[in-house]
C-alpha cells in the first residue's frame, strides 16, 4: 500500500491564473511554489520571503498583509516575509503545508483572491536574489557509491572504497561564510599542490578546478543537542532542497586531505540556487529505497520500513558548461552530466540521522550537502574528475576547445526537476557561476 502523502495541491490537472505557471515544462507550475528570498533589482528594498509561481515571484508579505490567510497558514506567511525564512523553517511541518495549501487555493485559476494578489506580484528577470536562509552550519556527505568508487578507483585502485564506506554515510562540516547565491563570480583558489614527480609542494593557482553536482537539503525545526532525529522524523525535519555546487580544487585537496580531510581545496566558494523546493511539492517522486543484498546489515538506527518503501526521490540532475569562448561565440552550454538523486547510495533521512545519533544538535536553516551525485554510466559522472578520468581524457567542447578541468572564464550551470507520467513536472531551477582569474 503507497504511503505517499499526496493531497489536492499535488493534483496534476491543477491550473493557475499566473499563465506562465501552465506552460508544458515549466520548473515553477502551481504544483511547486518553491520558497526564496528576494528584492526588486537595484532597489533599496529589504529582501524578503517570496513563491516562485511561473516566471513570477509572489510576495509572501503583501499576501499575508491582503488578509488572504488563516491560522497556521497565515502565522507562516507572516514569519516568511523577513529577509531569511529561518523562523518559517522552525515553524515546522504543520505550517509549511498550511501555507502551501492556502497559496495553491489563492494561485488557482478562478480563485476570487486574483485581484488582491495581481499587485504583489514580480517578475523574476526584474528580481534579485539572496541566501534564502542564514546558514549557521553546513555539512557536506559522500552518499554516491558510484562518486566514491570513481573517484577512489583514481587514488586507491586496488581499494577504491574505505571499509567503512557501505556502513554509515560519510561526511565532514564546511565553511558557510563562503556559500553563496546563483550568479556568483569567484577567483581560482591558490594554496599548496604537489605536482606529478615532485617531491615538495609549490604554492600556486589551482591547476585542477572542479564542479561537484550536488542538492542541499534545509534543516526545519532541529533537534535539542543531546537528542536525536530518527530516521522516520526526517520528512518533517526537512524543509526542502535546492541545487549545490560545491566547487573543489582537486589538486589543493589531494595534498591537504590526510589525515583530517577537505579544507582550503573546498572552503573558497560553494554555490546554491535562490529556489528551496519543499518535501511536500516532491512527494509524488518518491521510490523505494534499496540496498544490495551483498551489502553489509544496515544498523537498526539506519533502517526502517518507512525508508525501504518510498525513501528515495527521483530528481534529474544536470551539469552544463559554458566557456569565455563559448559565450562570446553565441554557443549554448553544453550538457557535461546527467543522473538522478535515486542512484544515492545514502538517502537523505540517512544523512540526517547519522548526523544526530551521537547527539549533534542541528538547527533551522542548517545545510546538508548530499556530496557529488553520480549515477552508474560514464555520462551520470557528477565532476570533471570523474568524467576525464583524472584529467587524463580531455572533453571535446562543439568549439574545439578542450577541457579536462576548469579553466578561467568558464561558467557552469546546475539544473534539476522531477518528471512522470501522472504527475506535474517540478523543477529546481538552476544554479550558474563562473570562474575568474586566481588574484595576484
Amino acid at each position: 500500500m503507497s504511503t505517499l502523502r499526496l493531497n489536492e495541491t499535488h493534483e496534476p490537472g491543477l491550473r493557475s491564473w499566473v499563465d506562465s505557471a501552465n506552460v508544458p515544462g515549466h520548473d515553477f507550475p502551481i504544483q511547486n511554489l518553491p520558497f526564496g528570498v528576494f528584492r526588486r533589482t537595484g532597489s533599496t528594498q529589504s529582501f524578503r520571503g517570496g513563491v516562485a509561481i511561473g516566471d513570477y515571484i509572489l510576495d509572501l508579505g503583501a499576501a499575508h498583509d491582503a488578509g488572504l490567510f488563516e491560522g497556521l497558514a497565515a502565522q507562516a506567511a507572516l514569519v516568511a516575509r523577513e529577509p531569511q525564512l529561518n523562523a518559517l523553517m522552525a515553524a515546522g511541518e504543520g505550517a509549511w503545508s498550511a501555507l502551501r495549501l492556502a497559496l495553491s487555493r489563492v494561485l488557482q485559476r478562478g480563485s476570487s483572491a486574483r485581484a488582491a494578489l495581481q499587485s504583489t506580484l514580480l517578475a523574476q528577470r526584474e528580481a534579485e536574489y539572496t541566501l534564502p536562509a542564514r546558514i549557521g552550519d553546513y555539512t557536506d556527505f559522500y552518499s554516491s557509491i558510484y562518486h566514491a568508487t570513481a573517484v577512489g578507483r583514481l587514488f586507491r585502485p586496488n581499494e577504491p572504497l574505505t571499509p567503512n564506506y557501505r556502513w554509515l554515510p560519510l561526511g565532514y562540516h564546511g565553511r558557510c561564510s563562503s556559500i553563496a547565491i546563483s550568479g556568483q563570480e569567484f577567483a581560482r583558489p591558490c594554496g599548496q599542490r604537489l605536482r606529478a614527480g615532485q617531491e615538495q609542494p609549490t604554492l600556486g593557482a589551482s591547476e585542477r578546478l572542479d564542479y561537484e553536482l550536488e542538492l542541499g537539503l534545509y534543516i526545519g525545526p532541529g533537534n535539542a543537542l543531546g537528542t536525536r532525529i530518527g530516521i522516520d522524523e526526517a520528512r518533517s525535519q526537512l524543509f526542502g532542497v535546492c541545487l549545490l555546487n560545491d566547487w573543489s580544487a582537486r589538486d589543493l585537496q589531494a595534498w591537504e586531505t590526510v589525515p583530517l580531510g577537505p579544507f582550503l581545496g573546498k572552503s573558497f566558494a560553494t554555490t546554491i540556487s535562490p529556489w528551496i523546493v519543499t518535501l511536500e511539492a516532491l512527494e509524488p517522486y518518491r521510490l523505494p529505497w534499496t540496498r544490495s543484498a551483498q551489502d553489509p546489515a544496515l544498523l537498526s538506527y539506519l533502517d526502517s520500513a518507512g525508508l525501504r518503501r518510498d525513501g528515495a526521490l527521483d530528481i534529474q540532475l544536470e551539469a552544463w558548461i559554458q566557456t569565455s569562448s563559448m559565450r562570446a561565440s553565441g554557443i549554448t552550454a553544453l550538457r557535461l552530466s546527467h543522473t538522478s538523486y535515486r542512484h544515492a547510495y545514502w538517502s537523505s533521512a540517512q544523512l540526517l540521522a547519522h548526523h544526530t545519533i551521537n547527539g549533534c544538535n542541528l538547527r533551522p536553516g542548517d545545510l546538508l550537502g548530499t556530496g557529488t551525485q553520480s549515477g552508474p554510466a560514464p555520462e551520470e559522472a557528477g565532476s570533471l574528475l570523474e568524467r576525464t578520468c583524472g584529467g587524463r581524457e580531455a572533453l571535446q567542447l562543439p568549439n574545439g576547445e578542450r577541457r579536462g578541468f576548469l579553466e578561467d572564464g568558464d561558467t557552469i550551470i546546475l539544473r534539476g526537476y522531477c518528471e512522470r507520467a501522472g504527475a506535474a513536472r517540478i523543477g529546481l531551477g538552476e544554479v550558474l557561476a563562473r570562474v575568474l582569474p586566481a588574484r595576484a
